[in-house]
């Protein structure tokens, strides 16, 4: 097969063919670095590149590994490209930050590492917005990721240039982190799959904040959810170095099978999740659409709402997050030279941090445990629910953030992903599924979302849907220039 033939094959089957040397590192390696040339200077979804002679080394050596018998796991040889907010030895991690250290990383985050030992091959990483805040990947180290179908368009965020070197072909599959939808806001954008786990699902850094710390995980990105899903088996189980981690294995990356009968299933669809949430009417025409789908495979659907007040998750959300930012970030505004060199919407998370007092958390640990009750009791009648991954589409590439959603004023940086946000604050396993494009031919996505640590069950469901719908098949227009 050629280089378009190989490279759009999904990492399932890429591994097979791995597994039985069909296909060796070596071919998939260089296909991969001819496709990073090909797209990269004009995408910009991949940075810190690493030398190609050396990349072609390691798939050397893995193919040598495959000839004496010994394959590593599932990643045997796939090219992986590290978010850059997770550390990958001898790369520096940038963050997208100009105060961030320049010198390389000594040792792999914890997810990192289970990707090597199963047999992956770090190129280089994936660009990611300054500290990761805010669904649109820019930021003064690397420059824009542009959306891999529309260049003039956002990639989304954080895990924007995760998202797009998919898109394009250019990573068999891609490791993501999610707070604000971070692993789903840029795969509706691109019209590729994001999974945002269970929390502790992924376990966190051992050596960073092991208790506060419960809005952002890692987790799987890809083209289809079985790929996706095979990636989190590799991310996945407890640390005891992490005690809020996870104690229920999931099945190795190699024997998983989704194949369920869905039909018959409850699903809830939530819609814009309160009346008064601006969503561009288009994204919920898209989606609701969509749900023909579900439909289709047999699944009853029928609307629902989520009964919290939505005042109660958006306060909670905003302290529970400003701890967690200004907690992290705070001292780097010790040095007054500083602020200068950090965005605006960095400094007002680190500014607002400073305002918080134990009673106001307190108050908004407990409106976020009202979020997951109100979620528990949609469960008690769904066996999952829906509803749109964002508020609008992808918007011009060269604008920092929507300041308005269907004529409402964002009051914030990030008000216009309010939608994603209960998911995160109830914990909840969350799948961006392809949900269609809209008038302009640009993609969007449904958040599929099950009752905490149901990752599996919502991992079969979305793969019966995205076997179903057609728009898995659909791929961007670029890729017609190869």
């Amino acid at each position: 097969m050629n280089d378009a033939e190989l490279l759009a094959l999904d990492a399932t089957r890429l591994a097979r063919l791995i597994a039985a040397r069909d296909l060796s590192c070596r071919e998939l390696m260089q296909a991969t670095l001819a496709r990073i040339d090909a797209f990269n200077p004009r995408f910009n979804a991949l940075v810190s590149l690493r030398d190609a002679d050396a990349l072609r080394a390691e798939a050397d050596a893995r193919d040598a590994q495959l000839a004496r018998g010994k394959r590593l796991g599932w990643m045997h040889g796939f090219p992986l490209a590290v978010k850059d907010l997770s550390h990958a030895a001898g790369l520096p991690t940038s963050m997208g930050s100009p105060l961030a250290p320049t010198s390389p990383a000594r040792h792999d985050s914890l997810h990192v590492a289970r990707a090597r030992a199963a047999g992956a091959i770090v190129i280089g990483k994936s660009n990611t917005p300054e500290f990761g805040l805010g669904s649109h990947t820019y930021n003064t180290v690397f420059g824009t990721t542009r959306n891999a179908w529309d260049d003039s368009k956002s990639a989304g965020g954080s895990s924007g240039g995760a998202a797009v070197a998919l898109a394009l072909g250019m990573l068999p599959v891609a490791d993501g982190s999610d707070m604000m939808g971070s692993l789903r806001n840029p795969a509706a954008f691109n019209n590729v799959i994001g999974f945002r786990p269970s929390r502790g699902r992924v376990p966190g850094s051992p050596d960073e904040d092991l208790f506060f710390n419960q809005l952002s995980t890692e987790g799987p990105m890809a083209r289809t959810v079985e790929d996706a899903a095979r990636l989190l088996c590799v991310q996945a189980g407890a640390d005891r170095r992490v005690p809020l981690s996870l104690t229920d294995a999931l099945p190795d990356a190699d024997e998983l099978d989704l194949a369920v009968d869905v039909r018959g299933l409850r699903i809830g669809w939530l819609g814009s999740l309160w009346p008064d949430l601006p969503v561009d009417p288009a994204v919920m025409a898209t989606c609701e659409q969509a749900l023909g789908v579900f439909r289709d495979m047999g699944c009853d659907v029928d609307a629902c709402r989520l009964d919290v007040p939505r005042e109660q998750n958006w306060q909670a959300w905003l302290r529970l997050r400003q701890l967690l930012v200004g907690g992290k970030l705070g001292t780097l505004t010790a040095d007054p030279r500083h602020r200068a060199r950090i965005k605006p919407e960095a400094l007002w998370e680190i500014d607002q941090a400073r305002n918080l007092d134990a009673a106001s958390l307190y108050q908004a640990s407990a409106w976020r445990s009202n979020v997951y009750r109100a979620f528990a009791r949609l469960f008690e009648r769904f066996d999952a629910v829906v509803a749109p991954t964002a508020q609008v589409f992808p918007f011009d590439a060269e604008r920092h953030w929507p300041d308005e959603v269907a004529g409402v004023k964002s009051q914030t940086y990030h008000h216009w992903m309010e939608i994603v946000t209960p998911f995160t604050l109830a914990g909840l396993p969350t799948l961006n599924v392809r949900a269609g494009f809209g008038p302009q031919g640009l993609p969007m996505g449904l958040q599929l979302a099950g009752p905490a640590n149901a990752d599996l069950a919502v991992l079969q469901l979305g793969h019966a849907y995205d076997q179903a719908c057609p728009w898995s098949r659909w791929h961007a227009p670029v890729l017609g220039q190869v």
